[in-house]
C-alpha cells in the first residue's frame, strides 16, 4: 500500500467518525420520542427502504431481532406487490432514506397510516418531502460523503447505521434485555455458546482423563497421557486432586533431568493447580483461562473449595462447535 492510499483510507475513516459525532450532537428529545414509538412489545418493527437504504434496513432488522425487538425488513418496491402483508395493525415503521424523497416511501406513508402505524424517519435531508410525513425525524445528514468524489453513500450510510444501532441499544435498555436473553437468539455462535453453556456441559469426564497416582513413574504417566491425549494428567488419590502434570511440565522437566522417565509424578507435578468451577459459563471460563500474562490451556474441574476432581477443561473445548 502506497503512502497516498493509506492517507486516503485514514481520511475516509476520520470523515465517517466525524459525521457520526456530528449526528450524536444533534440528538435531542426526538430520540426518546422515537423509542416511544418503537417500544411496543406486542408489535414488531417494520424497517423500510430501497437501494443502499434497503441493504441497511436488512441489517437493522436483524439487529433489532437479536436484541429483543422483533422486526422485519420490508422492501419499499415489493411492499405494494403483496409484501405489505408483513405489516400488521399498529406495527411501528422506520423509513430509511438519505434524500427524504424516496417515491416508494411517499406512496407507502398513507397506507401505513391507515394501518395505525407510526413512522420514525432516519433521513439525511431536512428539507425533503418525507420529513413532514413521519412522526419523528432523526437527522442522518452529513457535511460531505467520505469517498474521493464526495457522492457515494459512505458517511451518510454509517450515520444511518449508527442511529439504527442507537435505537436498538435504547430499546435494549427499556426492555432490560439481558445477556441470557441475547444468548437465546444466538445459540450457534460463539457469543451465544459462551453465555448458554457451562463448563459442566463441555468438560471431559473422568473416563476420558489420564489419571495417575503420586508414585506413578513418568514412563507410565506418558503412556496414560498418550491413551488420553488432552494435554495433561491429573494426579489423584481416592478421587481427590493432588496435582497436575501438563505437556509443558514434561518438556521442561526433560530439559532439566535426562533421567525423567524414572522419576515419579509427585516430583514434577504442580501440587497447587488452579481449578475451575463446573457451573461457570464458557465466557467466564475463557476469562479465567486467559487472564494474566500466560494463557492456561487446560484446567482441572472441581467445585469451589473442594478437591474432588470432576473433569478436565481445555481451552479448545470452549471454542469447539459441539458440546457433550
Amino acid at each position: 500500500m502506497s503512502e497516498q492510499e493509506l492517507k486516503e483510507a485514514v481520511k475516509v475513516l476520520k470523515k465517517e467518525s466525524e459525521s457520526i459525532d456530528r449526528a450524536a450532537s444533534q440528538l435531542g428529545k426526538n430520540f426518546s420520542q422515537a423509542l416511544d414509538i418503537l417500544f411496543k412489545p406486542k408489535n414488531k418493527i417494520i424497517v423500510c427502504g430501497i437501494g443502499k437504504s434497503g441493504l441497511l434496513g436488512k441489517k437493522l432488522a436483524a439487529t433489532f431481532c437479536s436484541t429483543g425487538s422483533p422486526a422485519s425488513f420490508l422492501h419499499a418496491s415489493e411492499a405494494v406487490h403483496g409484501d405489505l402483508g408483513i405489516h400488521q395493525s399498529g406495527d411501528p415503521v422506520i423509513f430509511l432514506s438519505n434524500s427524504a424523497s424516496t417515491p416508494e416511501l411517499l406512496f407507502l406513508e398513507p397506507i401505513f397510516r391507515k394501518r395505525k402505524g407510526k413512522i420514525v424517519g432516519i433521513m439525511g435531508n431536512a428539507d425533503g418531502p418525507l420529513i413532514k410525513k413521519v412522526d419523528v425525524f432523526l437527522n442522518s445528514s452529513v457535511l460531505s460523503e467520505a469517498d474521493p468524489l464526495g457522492i457515494v453513500p459512505t458517511a451518510s450510510f454509517m450515520v444511518s447505521a449508527a442511529l439504527g444501532d442507537a435505537l436498538a441499544s435504547g430499546l435494549m435498555k427499556r426492555k432490560k434485555f439481558t445477556k441470557s436473553e441475547y444468548a437465546r437468539t444466538h445459540p450457534a455462535g460463539q457469543l451465544g455458546r459462551n453465555l448458554l453453556f457451562n463448563v459442566n456441559d463441555v468438560m471431559h469426564p473422568l473416563s476420558e482423563i489420564a489419571l495417575v497416582f503420586s508414585d506413578t513413574l513418568i514412563s507410565d504417566l506418558v503412556i496414560e497421557m498418550t491413551k488420553h491425549p488432552l494435554g495433561a494428567a491429573c494426579v489423584v488419590r481416592e478421587g481427590k486432586l493432588l496435582g497436575i502434570v501438563t505437556d509443558g511440565d514434561l518438556r521442561r522437566s526433560l530439559m532439566e533431568n535426562k533421567n525423567l522417565l524414572n522419576m515419579t509424578a509427585k516430583q514434577i507435578m504442580n501440587a497447587e493447580p488452579k481449578t475451575i468451577d463446573p457451573s461457570l459459563s464458557l465466557g467466564e471460563a475463557l476469562s479465567v483461562m486467559e487472564e494474566g500474562s500466560k494463557q492456561i490451556s487446560v484446567l482441572p474441574v472441581a467445585e469451589p473449595g473442594q478437591d474432588k476432581l470432576m473433569g478436565l477443561l481445555r481451552l479448545h473445548d470452549i471454542y469447539s462447535t459441539g458440546h457433550k
